[in-house]
């Protein structure tokens, strides 16, 4: 549902954005502005300001800046309804109810109702695991030297030795056998009927992004089979696109989330100060989750058991990581098995060293790919580069590729091996058209190129920051410039939406903001009211002013002058009385005043 620009614009007033800020982000007044350390990227000097008069943030180390709306989209990995929903509901603004079919609002009160029966059950083996009945899977956790916050935090809980306890418990809430049956929390058959699906087990409660009880894992106590069990596919739980522990990972500012095995290693690894770390759920990694890191960090550490089969898991997540755009790293726990093991036996600051040195993903391949072969035999070794050069194909960027071979030849040198030799070695197999061409896969989106800023473009940025934070110089800038002599097309509607603002008697970025939804715009707009140029003096700020002036109307000639036809005669004649305008502009430049307060 698309909410009117009049709803939106009442959330985002309503949300003053230093208070919205601040339950982030700790910030410190100077002047009109707001600094703070930026929650987007690492840094030990602030940059990140908040402007109380524009309603807007922006950060001058990595550009993040946006309107309350962009700050909690960002921060929170919200959409834009998720965020506007948040906002509304802290500022008490009712959203108009969205219209369902039956079909559709019959399914939406079915997920509700499940939520709802996974949300009591989570309370009910909450509840057991401290009763007496719950003494022996609470001493178990003990064992593992889990404190009760951290059993509190991830609320894990004890199904009885009783397999019908649950059923009866939800029963006695009037839900019908059909809905619990959906559930996924019990078993049907002829000879018992419908019973619980986990009982004398720990439980641990599967939680969304959100940390809606979705679904649950269940450890036995004893010898029974199997050892772990989750909840089936469901209507609200899908294993392939949710992963254990993102709800509270997602809200640390770590550059990167620790992907490992199992519910234990997570929590682990939280109690020990690691709050960033998930973990599939008793499943291999897949595109589902994949995308879903990618909506939360750039980057993952794989933390799989260091036995054969993590070293597997490994190899097998790397390559749909990349393909979802996520870098990756491997970390050796080696000589312990998993991560719990590890802290437990040395501790979190030794855990911390081996997150740090943990190593490249692609030369993690190849290294277990060099355990296939025979490196004491010419044989081996060349069968060993062979496999090299397929693994160096599957990149498409070429300066990717370079890196990497100079990198394997780095480390293998001894064996005589060359850049040019593997490089060659490249070349012939994508010339013979192998395999491995099979794996290549067309990079779904070009990478960004920076570019250099040319004087024209800021010129346009400065006059556009100058219009937002003085708009007593709108009567001054409008009798020369026109929305027009913007001339990239991004500055050129934000001109003509701030001339438009101006004639309304209103000047308000943060609203315009409201009117773009694609992320790299929102940055680019959000740059264009934080241009900077230092001035101290009534004529510095006079000079630069009709140095700005005059290039952002040059610019629009030369343009203008690009594209005119050869034979149109009138604006030829157009064209030449506008630059005698502009020379005679430039003569009469110290007229040209203006006051920034």
């Amino acid at each position: 549902m698309r909410y009117s620009d009049d709803i939106i614009e009442e959330v985002r007033s309503k949300n003053d954005i230093v208070d919205v800020v601040s339950q982030y982000v700790k910030l410190n007044k100077r002047g009109s502005t707001y600094f703070g350390l930026c929650p987007f990227h690492n840094e030990k000097t602030p940059s990140f300001s908040v402007t109380p008069s524009r309603q807007m943030y922006y950060c001058f180390g990595c550009g993040a800046g946006g309107n309350v709306f962009n700050f909690v989209m960002e921060y929170e990995n919200f959409t834009f309804g998720e965020a506007l929903k948040a906002l509304a509901d802290r500022a008490g603004v009712e959203l108009p109810r969205m219209e369902y079919s039956s079909q559709a609002r019959e399914k939406a009160q079915k997920k509700s109702t499940l939520l709802e029966i996974n949300k009591l059950a989570a309370s009910y083996f909450y509840y057991q695991l401290r009763r007496e009945n719950g003494k022996k899977a609470y001493e178990y956790l003990k064992g593992r030297h889990l404190s009760d916050e951290t059993m509190q935090k991830f609320g894990l809980g004890y199904s009885d030795k009783y397999s019908d306890d649950l059923y009866k418990y939800l029963k006695s809430k009037n839900y019908s056998d059909d809905l619990l049956r959906e559930s996924g929390l019990f078993n049907v058959d002829e000879r018992h009927g419908m019973y619980d699906k986990f009982w004398n087990r720990v439980i641990f409660p599967i939680m969304d992004v959100n940390s809606r009880v979705i679904g649950f894992g269940g450890r036995v106590m004893g010898d029974g089979k199997p050892k772990y069990l989750n909840s089936p596919e469901t209507m609200i739980f899908d294993k392939s696109r949710n992963l254990y522990g993102l709800n509270v990972a997602r809200t640390t500012r770590k550059k990167y989330l620790i992907l490992c095995e199992g519910y234990m290693d997570v929590i682990a690894m939280h109690q020990a100060g690691f709050t960033n770390a998930v973990a599939s759920l008793g499943t291999s990694l897949t595109s589902g989750h994949a995308s879903l890191l990618k909506r939360y960090t750039q980057e993952v550490l794989l933390l799989y058991d260091s036995d054969e089969a993590g070293i597997k898991a490994a190899l097998r997540a790397i390559p749909i990581l990349r393909e979802a755009g996520v870098n990756s790293r491997v970390v050796n726990l080696k000589p312990h098995k998993d991560p719990d093991e590890f802290i437990k036996a040395l501790g979190a600051e030794e855990f911390e060293k081996r997150l740090e040195q943990a190593e490249d993903s692609f030369m993690f391949r190849v290294h277990m790919a060099q355990r296939d072969f025979s490196m004491e035999e010419p044989q081996g070794q060349n069968r060993f580069f062979e496999q090299c050069a397929r693994m160096l194909l599957e990149m498409s960027d070429e300066l990717e590729r370079n890196l990497y071979i100079e990198a394997i030849v780095k480390e293998y040198r001894n064996f005589g091996i060359s850049a040019e030799d593997l490089r060659r070695r490249v070349n012939a197999l994508a010339m013979k058209g192998t395999q491995v061409q099979s794996v290549i896969r067309p990079v779904s989106k070009e990478k960004k190129i920076v570019r250099k800023e040319n004087a024209g473009e800021k010129a346009q940025k400065l006059m556009l920051t100058w219009l937002v934070t003085y708009p007593g110089i709108f009567d001054t800038v409008e009798k020369y410039i026109e929305p027009s002599d913007f001339v990239v097309p991004l500055y050129r509607q934000v001109a003509e939406m701030l001339y438009e603002q101006h004639k309304e008697g209103d000047i308000n970025p943060a609203r315009l903001l409201n009117a773009f939804t694609d992320s790299e715009e929102q940055r680019e707009v959000a740059s264009l009211f934080n241009a900077r140029i230092h001035l101290e003096t009534p004529q510095e700020q006079d000079k630069a002013f009709a140095d700005t002036l005059l290039r952002i109307k040059g610019e629009s000639l030369k343009e203008k002058n690009d594209k005119l036809d050869p034979l149109d005669i009138k604006g030829l004649q157009e064209m030449i009385k506008a630059k005698k305008e502009l020379e005679e502009l430039g003569r009469k430049r110290d007229q040209l005043h203006i006051s920034f307060e």
